[in-house]
């Protein structure tokens, strides 16, 4: 990268940054591929939260002196910058109001992620394993740390919210029960020279998980019984702009999540006549859970989801988008026990070696309906999240290593993948009533978050013309019932969903806020250009431009 004479550039700044996050979070480190990171965890004690809020003050007093020198208007260096910038003041913003004091959460927590990175540690090799045995011998720190940080929200009076800490208490339970427990099973696979040191090592993680689980039952949750699941306006806010890099008009995106429920209920009733005369939509979609066409068997279901992302690999290589060779491998696979209950994705590391994935929690089925699975998979694979995070891996150079990594904007990534859910519509990949029936009760999911995140934390009056409990104000109670019944999901699954709305504000309203800003980009680019518009060669440079908040997303779409 370019630089002056009188010092860094923004990319600079922020590939140094990484550089530095790195040393202080070796499970980022891991993600991205360093070997040096492999055998660590975080500190995620108090101690060890401010010392990554200390880098992040200390980066923007760099960034600053950076934005003043010559070459940093250049769009590459502008784009950049913005989001350093828009990402550490919004991150210390959490920070400085201690929300790292009352993380518990059933999807994303210090211990969720402890877990999560044992999957993408090497295992290879016999030198692997030794690796892993030294990080399985930091779980107890790790989680040491996270419960001094837990303990000392108690002291401030910053509790997390009940609903989560039961939900996390029940998976801490799985993970030291299912079997011998989940560390000692993963650290099963090792290799027999190291048999010994594996167990103990995997012991050792598992009564620390255990050790935590009491503390939060016996400790913890009648300390922070009574407390409420919900965050209120304030925090609220805080957390939109976490996770959507804008100050959001929060009464008009739940104005907004109204009108695509009404819009989405309107197409989903039609479609739901054509498979079912008569029938409502969740009707119709009952009777595809028991007549309609089925998956039999986990290995053979994620046999099928390999395939699904395969074949839409081949169909749209070359003709809306222009993929690298890297970006078309993707892996499929089954998450593992204990897992919340949505499929995700994790992303390929830095050199490709480790290829981006997907992940089906099978919650204990064998049998899985496929208008359930296909849209989700275009979602979480491909031309879904694996394309975006993928390219941008693989145009590193262009960008920087931290917008090619982890300067990455949820709503930007969620609304990506639901825009590309919407484009395998457009482009015919729904052909038949069932599949496209299952399509839009995943975006009707997605709208009933918005009306729902934002209702039940700010207490909003659901209005007058909802067929369901119009006048009244939300509570999680009625947020489940409403998400129950305009879902086809199991109700494990609606419960762990508003759980995870409960503990995570904000997030979720992402994925249909961060579609309409994808799609309003598309339809200004469209517009400006007239019949040269070129739908492929857009989706390559909107997907080429690194990760942007919704506050540049549709100014920057709009340019291409």
């Amino acid at each position: 990268m370019p630089e002056t004479s009188n010092g860094a550039l923004p990319r600079q700044v922020a590939d140094a940054y990484v550089e530095a996050l790195v040393a202080l979070d070796p499970i980022t480190g891991t993600y991205l591929g360093v070997g040096e990171s492999s055998p660590r965890l975080p500190d995620f004690s108090p101690t060890g939260q401010e010392a990554v809020a200390d880098l992040a003050r200390a980066t923007l007093g760099r960034l600053a002196d950076a934005e003043r020198l010559p070459g940093a208007e250049r769009d590459v260096e502008r784009r950049c910058g913005r989001l350093l910038r828009e990402r550490l003041t919004a991150q210390l913003a959490v920070h400085e109001a201690e929300e790292g004091l009352r993380s518990v959460s059933n999807l994303s927590s210090p211990v969720h992620s402890v877990r999560k990175v044992f999957t993408v540690t090497p295992t290879e090799t016999e030198e692997d394993w030794a690796v892993v045995a030294q990080r399985l011998r930091a779980v107890p720190v790790a989680l040491a740390g996270y419960r001094e940080s837990l303990a000392l929200g108690l002291d401030r009076k910053l509790p997390g919210g009940p609903r989560a800490t039961r939900t996390v208490v029940g998976q801490l339970t799985e993970w030291v029960d299912e079997g011998r427990g989940w560390f000692r099973e993963f650290a099963g696979a090792g290799p027999d020279a190291l048999r010994g040191e594996l167990d103990d090592a995997a012991a050792g993680a598992t009564a620390a998980v255990a050790g935590l689980r009491d503390w939060m039952r016996d400790v913890y949750a009648p300390a922070v019984e009574g407390s409420p699941d919900t965050v209120g306006r304030e925090r609220y806010a805080r957390w939109a702009r976490y996770f959507n890099g804008t100050d959001l008009g929060l009464d008009e995106a739940y104005a907004y999540g109204w009108s695509e429920y009404h819009r989405l209920l309107a197409e989903m009733t039609t479609e739901a006549g054509k498979i079912l005369p008569g029938a409502g939509p969740w009707q119709a979609l009952a009777h595809l859970d028991t007549h309609g066409r089925h998956i039999e068997g986990v290995e053979e279901t994620r046999v099928w989801l390999q395939r699904l992302m395969d074949e839409a690999i081949e169909a749209l290589d070359g003709t809306h988008f222009e993929l690298a060779a890297p970006l078309r491998v993707v892996e499929s696979r089954i998450a593992p026990a204990g897992s919340a209950a949505a499929p995700y994705y994790t992303g390929p590391s830095e050199d490709f070696s480790r290829p981006g994935r997907t992940w089906l929690p099978t919650m204990g089925a064998t049998r899985f309906p496929v208008y359930d699975l296909v849209s989700t998979w275009y979602h979480e694979g491909v031309p879904g999240h694996h394309l975006q995070i993928a390219q941008w891996v693989h145009v590193a150079d262009r960008l920087s290593r931290y917008q090619a990594t982890i300067g990455k904007v949820s709503a930007n990534l969620e609304g990506w993948a639901l825009y590309a859910e919407r484009l395998m519509d457009e482009l015919g990949f729904l052909p038949d009533p069932e599949r496209r029936l299952g399509c839009l009760d995943a975006q009707m999911m997605r709208a009933c978050r918005v009306v729902v995140d934002i209702g039940m934390h700010l207490e909003l009056r659901i209005p007058a013309d909802s067929p369901f409990h119009p006048g009244e104000r939300w509570t999680p109670e009625l947020a489940q019932d409403f998400f129950g019944r305009h879902s086809s999901r199991p109700a494990a699954f609606v419960e762990s969903e508003l759980t995870r709305y409960l503990s995570l504000p904000a997030q979720a309203i992402g994925y249909k806020l961060g579609e309409r800003a994808w799609l309003r980009g598309r339809e200004n680019a469209r517009a400006a250009r007239g019949a040269s518009f070129d739908l492929k060669a857009w989706h390559m440079a909107a997907l080429s431009q690194g990760p942007l908040g919704l506050d540049d997303l549709v100014e920057e779409l709009s340019r291409l």
